[in-house]
């Protein structure tokens, strides 16, 4: 318990997980009354897995008729979603849907979402940027994640790709949680290496974004009633730690050896976990530069994310040691001197980045040193992540770590720290 939290926890309505457990599915949905519902997933599912085939005949043998829309991408767009949406209402021909259900990664989560909103009355996606009005009709969704990493299935959120600016923008509110999250981490098991690594360090950056994040005492709020970020707190932070203890033993193992069913069971968890503590505490500047980087370089989420991470960490040593402190122990650092320990977290986690066959640099992700003040700035342009750093000066703060970032400096590699090592 911490005296001071406030705490605002939401997570979806049911939470189901378990190997096979996707087999459930059916019955539970004529549960819930459901009868007519769209599957929104992407042509390698329909095309190289049986899961589709499966899912529409079994819910069909419980009398729910489910229409496949395979159309999925990475990164939506807003563009694809007003697409999807025309051609999912003409194929409906005035039958309304009461349900939504979305198979595959977080790409295909968030075009999910979106549809959630746009496919009731047809309006174009951007019209729900920003607040959602209370009386807008939301489809529920069911989420079936098929790669351990994003934690889609228990977020109010969507991302899209805006063409338009060519930036990322929301569409966000509670009711857009899954009514069911259903974690099978039998669709994990045949995720190639490089999406097992993307999407295991954006589990783990989830994790430890989100344990130190500003508290909940002291985040803006916005006057929302039903904020779908509100600050770590003591709840978020028991999810966080957990996600963090089994990415520090499964992260790796299941990028090496795929055919590792414990390690891929145990990311499926850790994602999971991750999930339930930053889909109520919020992020802050690793996905605010992160998704800066990403329109520079368009590379994936995982990546940019990974890019950034270490040098984060680096910047929070004055104000979060203790945190970080319990993290490198979690990583098995066991210095006895807590400032040795806190230090040296960053560089294993960059180490940690580079056995993925992730990039360490800034520089290693094409990015010119001319490009670095744009980067700063359009990270700093996502407010709402920068007002969650927890630090003094964020504008200094950001410069400094997309600069460290560019150059691959951290402090415990730094000469000055040489004597304090070899204490």
């Amino acid at each position: 318990m911490r005296m001071e939290d406030l705490i605002y926890f939401c997570a979806p309505a049911r939470l189901i997980m378990g190997a096979g457990t996707r087999a459930q599915l059916p019955a539970l949905l004529q549960r819930l009354g459901y009868r007519h519902g769209l599957l929104v997933t992407d042509t390698f599912f329909t095309s190289a897995t049986p899961w589709v085939d499966e899912l529409v005949a079994a819910a069909r043998a419980h009398g729910v008729a489910l229409m496949v829309y395979d159309g999925g991408m990475p990164d939506p767009t807003t563009t694809l979603c007003d697409t999807a949406t025309a051609a999912i209402r003409a194929q409906c021909n005035g039958e309304p849907l009461d349900h939504v259900i979305a198979l595959g990664g977080g790409s295909n989560i968030d075009l999910a979402k979106a549809l959630c909103l746009s496919l009731p009355g047809g309006k174009p996606v951007r019209e729900f940027i920003g607040m959602i009005d209370s009386a807008t009709p939301i489809l529920p969704m069911i989420a079936l994640p098929t790669t351990a990493g994003t934690g889609s299935e228990a977020t109010p959120g969507a991302i899209l790709v805006d063409p338009e600016s060519a930036t990322k923008v929301a569409v966000m509110d509670n009711r857009l949680r899954p009514a069911v999250a259903l974690i099978d981490p039998e669709f994990t098991y045949t995720c190639p290496p490089r999406v097992t690594a993307d999407a295991g360090i954006d589990a783990l950056t989830h994790a430890i974004e989100s344990y130190l994040t500003l508290d909940a005492a002291r985040f803006d709020r916005g006057g929302d009633p039903d904020p779908g970020y509100s600050g770590r707190n003591a709840l978020t932070m028991l999810f966080a730690h957990e996600s963090i203890r089994l990415c520090s033993q499964y992260l790796l193992r299941s990028y090496q050896r795929g055919e590792d069913t414990e390690a891929r069971i145990g990311m499926s968890h850790a994602s999971l976990y991750a999930a339930l503590s930053y889909g109520s505490a919020g992020l802050n500047a690793v996905h605010g530069i992160a998704y800066a980087v990403a329109g520079l370089t368009h590379r994936s989420h995982g990546t940019t994310n990974a890019v950034t991470l270490p040098y984060v960490l680096d910047a929070l040593r004055d104000v979060r040691a203790g945190e970080m402190l319990a993290v490198a122990r979690l990583f098995g650092i066991e210095d006895p001197d807590p400032h040795v320990a806190v230090a040296r977290l960053p560089v294993l986690v960059r180490d940690l980045v580079r056995d993925l066959g992730i990039p360490t640099t800034l520089q290693q992700c094409g990015i010119a040193q001319d490009d670095l003040e744009t980067l700063v700035k359009d990270a700093l342009g996502v407010t709402r992540l920068a007002k969650a750093f927890p630090v003094p000066d964020v504008p200094v703060r950001y410069a400094a770590i997309v600069r460290h970032a560019w150059h691959g400096d951290l402090s415990a590699e730094a000469p000055s720290m040489a004597p304090r090592r070899a204490a």
